[in-house]
């Protein structure tokens, strides 16, 4: 296993509140991953130490080996912003120009292909541009950098359902093609569940949970029934959040349920569905497992 980038007990501090704190974490190279966390989490200071736009306080972080210093730029790295005001009179074709000019994989077919599929006129300047196409121009460059680490926060903010999936099935056919590593840091946590493999979940500015997709698919379920049942059934597993209704429990937990669990289920009356992501996240936040 190649790793992309390390975060080494990460601390950053604004006056006496701390935006992270003794993050350890740790990417794997040609892996998309999934970035959560609600608001205040941290993951955009995150994101911002690891482009060298703001500083630590105390840690280390490493880009394939080698250790970011103050006020050194990772090689070869792509963040795209959620906002980006810097080229409001610059028009989109310039943008495009001036980015490609720092990553030595930009492919200029595949963003002008690009400019086709997201329906985006080169000539029209950035102020022009509508909210979702200003992300658009964003994505291109994330795309087309092909830059082997690859970070996008809040990648599809103010874009029509339309536009999210075509640039889903952009990137994922991309990856496949050019493997690299990409961080989504997105709001719309459903919707990368068809995207990422790896699933990072920031809270209070500390690593909560790390997992592969597929076994938050096999593992995450939400079990209702008596008390009592629920108690027993669950003896032993790790319950992610309980809530009392009447007679009733409804829990979240995060285990793999063989044969013999799903027949305990049933002589317990216990009714057992799978958690989609969304509900995965929400429960793990709320029980502050």
């Amino acid at each position: 296993m190649s790793i992309a980038m390390t975060c080494g007990n990460l601390n950053k501090t604004y006056g006496r509140t701390y935006a992270l704190r003794n993050l350890d974490l740790q990417l794997e190279e040609n892996v998309i991953y999934g970035l959560l966390g609600r608001n205040g989490a941290g993951k955009t200071t995150l994101l911002n130490l690891i482009a060298g736009g703001i500083f630590p306080n105390g840690g280390t972080i490493e880009i394939r080996g080698k250790k970011l210093r103050k006020g050194e730029l990772p090689a070869d790295f792509c963040y795209v912003r959620e906002k980006n005001k810097a080229f409001g009179g610059a028009r989109v074709l310039e943008v495009l120009q001036f980015a490609a000019k720092f990553h030595p994989n930009w492919d200029w077919t595949f963003a002008q292909g690009l400019l086709q599929t997201f329906r985006l006129d080169p000539h029209k300047k950035m102020r022009q541009l509508s909210r979702g196409m200003e992300s658009l121009v964003g994505n291109i460059i994330g795309l087309a950098s092909r830059a082997p680490l690859t970070i996008y926060d809040e990648p599809v903010l103010g874009l029509d359902v339309l536009m999210r999936e075509r640039f889903y099935k952009a990137l994922v056919e991309d990856y496949a093609n050019y493997p690299r590593t990409i961080v989504l840091s997105t709001h719309l946590i459903d919707e990368i569940a068809t995207v990422a493999e790896k699933v990072l979940i920031l809270e209070a500015g500390s690593l909560l949970f790390h997992d592969d997709l597929e076994n938050i698919h096999k593992a995450a379920h939400l079990l209702r029934g008596h008390a009592d049942s629920v108690a027993s059934f669950t003896a032993g597993k790790r319950v992610l959040y309980t809530e009392a209704y009447g007679r009733g429990t409804l829990a979240a937990i995060y285990e793999e349920l063989d044969e013999g669990d799903m027949e305990q289920a049933r002589k317990l009356d216990i009714s057992t569905e799978r958690l989609t992501l969304q509900k995965f996240f929400s429960y793990l936040i709320e029980g502050g497992s």
